[in-house]
């Protein structure tokens, strides 16, 4: 599973000229669910969401999580970030869960986030959308679950 988390003092999704989701304060979460994924990934990614250190204290220094400041999550999934670009022209996207069970998993991601107590808006699974957002510093960083320490093992 891999995630590109934006802190964001305001962030909205627009599918057909209508907006589905916006927030405040917290952080834009595009998610890409891969072959492979399941529970573990799910855990990985929503703690990382609401522990990671990436919003200023008093001092101006990252050390308050999403938890601490009670800022919102919008999530929105997103399946090109498993994209693979090293050959050719034209990204493959071989890595990338299919529809069905990337849809759970990206559903329970969301519901994961939520039973912290976090607001959580989401886009539209599979759905074209237009997404915008006002990247706060600018912070952005990129999870992977499977460089997180999540194991692949199978006993």
């Amino acid at each position: 599973m891999k995630a590109v988390i934006q802190r964001v003092t305001s962030a909205s999704v627009e599918v057909d000229g209508h907006i589905v989701a916006q927030i405040q304060q917290g952080v834009m979460v595009l998610l890409g669910v891969a072959k492979g994924d399941d529970k573990s990934d799910v855990r990985y990614v929503v703690d990382k969401i609401m522990t990671l250190r990436m919003f200023s204290d008093e001092q101006g220094k990252m050390n308050r999580s999403l938890a601490d400041v009670g800022g919102a999550v919008l999530l929105v999934s997103q399946f090109t970030l498993l994209g693979r670009t090293s050959n050719g022209r034209r990204p493959s996207f071989d890595d990338a869960a299919p529809a069905d069970p990337a849809k759970g998993l990206y559903e329970q991601v969301a519901t994961g986030l939520r039973e912290t107590g976090t607001m959580v808006k989401t886009g539209i699974f599979a759905a074209h959308m237009q997404v915008a957002l006002v990247n706060d510093g600018p912070v952005t960083f990129v999870l992977d679950s499977r460089e997180g320490g999540v194991s692949r093992l199978k006993i």
